[in-house]
């Protein structure tokens, strides 16, 4: 059986704790954030490590009903993808943690 993912209130917590930081404050920080990718989806939005949203526009083409065999057209149309960035996809995939960010040492 698969883990169960975790809850926007694990989530704060989880983040709460591990940056010293009231749940308030990261609550707010999380809101805005998927405010701003909301507003910002139609240029591109990217979450550094992560991923990034992008509109992307589907052509017209041809499709069917299930139920009745027959042929539809289907109308062009925008869509909102998200396309998982290479590190993400390398540690969830391929079992390699992500590199923390900090001073080299020599």
């Amino acid at each position: 059986m698969a883990a169960k993912s975790l809850t926007q209130s694990q989530i704060i917590a989880k983040l709460a704790e591990d940056n010293q930081l009231p749940k308030k404050q990261v609550k707010s920080l999380l809101d805005n954030l998927a405010a701003l990718a909301c507003k910002e989806a139609k240029n591109g939005f990217t979450l550094p490590g992560l991923g990034k949203l992008v509109l992307v526009q589907r052509k017209a083409r041809k499709g069917r009903n299930p139920a009745t065999g027959e042929q539809i057209k289907i109308p062009a149309k925008k869509v909102l993808k998200f396309r998982v960035a290479k590190a993400a996809k390398d540690a969830v995939v391929g079992g390699v943690a992500p590199k923390a960010k900090g001073k080299k040492k020599k």
